[in-house]
């Protein structure tokens, strides 16, 4: 009996390519795990306000004496959701053809929603109002230093991001494997020579992103905390089938709804730096 496409087999074909397209947009998405997030799916409405309270300071008390109140006052910051979303065409043909169109055009569609996750975000560095660097500035361990400097001073706590654009990161490496380097440059040196990953320095993790878009010879990374970034994720990763008779094809739409916005300016440093090589 001659082989068959059925509607069981496109079925579990259309499975496989929603848990690929799924794994590859959550696992994809590097600026996801490194700022704030706020899931909404089960509130009202397209907008989230998230408050911002001010610090206050403690006192020394008197014994017997009654302590005075510290009035605090909020402001908020008004994150809107909004629809993005890819759409591929699988065409009966190419379903009953070679390959492994699963893995192939869930990857497509994750990478798509991952990577239009990741530029929105990272195009709120320019929000960040400190800024290290410039133009022509070749990227080295103390413009990490100073940012970490900044930033602490500030009052930014917890673990601490680094991304910037390959071309960005490149001087970083050429400098840390240099044969003229410190020989007792340790093991960042050793680990870059080694892999070409910069890793952990001044306890921030470096993170490289194709991303971080390059203007010129120049790209605007950031070194920043959580608190300096949100993400309101209204529904996460959706794909949808529709048929297309006519077409003999099947139309993949990959959906998501979120809203990006600047928590905290005061707790992202911008990296302007020269981007060629």
């Amino acid at each position: 009996m001659a082989n068959e496409t059925t509607s069981t087999t496109l079925d579990d074909l259309f499975a496989n390519i929603i848990a690929q397209a799924r794994f590859t947009a959550e696992e994809q998405s590097l600026m996801l795990g490194l700022v704030t997030q706020y899931n909404i799916a089960g509130q009202a409405g397209k907008t989230i306000q998230v408050p911002k309270y001010p610090a206050i300071a403690a006192a020394d008390l008197t014994e017997g004496t009654d302590m005075g109140s510290t009035a605090v006052s909020t402001s908020s910051v008004s994150v809107t959701v909004g629809e993005v979303g890819a759409q591929v065409v699988l065409t009966d043909l190419a379903a009953m053809g070679a390959g492994n169109p699963a893995d192939e055009l869930g990857t497509v569609l994750g990478n798509a929603i991952a990577t239009k996750i990741d530029k929105d975000l990272i195009g709120l560095f320019d929000d960040f109002t400190t800024s290290v660097g410039g133009a022509t500035t070749e990227f080295t361990a103390a413009h990490i230093f100073e940012a970490v400097a900044k930033l602490r001073n500030a009052g930014a706590i917890g673990q601490l991001a680094c991304v910037v654009n390959p071309l960005a990161a490149y001087n970083m490496k050429a400098n840390l494997t240099s044969t003229f380097a410190d020989p007792n440059g340790g093991d960042i040196q050793n680990e870059a020579m080694r892999t070409g990953y910069v890793g952990t320095i001044a306890g921030v993790n470096v993170y490289e992103s194709r991303n971080v878009a390059v203007a010129g010879d120049a790209s605007k990374g950031a070194v920043f905390a959580p608190e300096a970034l949100a993400i309101a994720l209204k529904r996460d990763f959706n794909l949808e089938v529709q048929r297309d008779a006519s077409l003999r094809a099947n139309e993949l739409n990959a959906t998501a709804v979120y809203g990006v916005d600047t928590l905290d300016d005061a707790y992202g440093v911008e990296l302007h730096l020269e981007s060629s090589i």
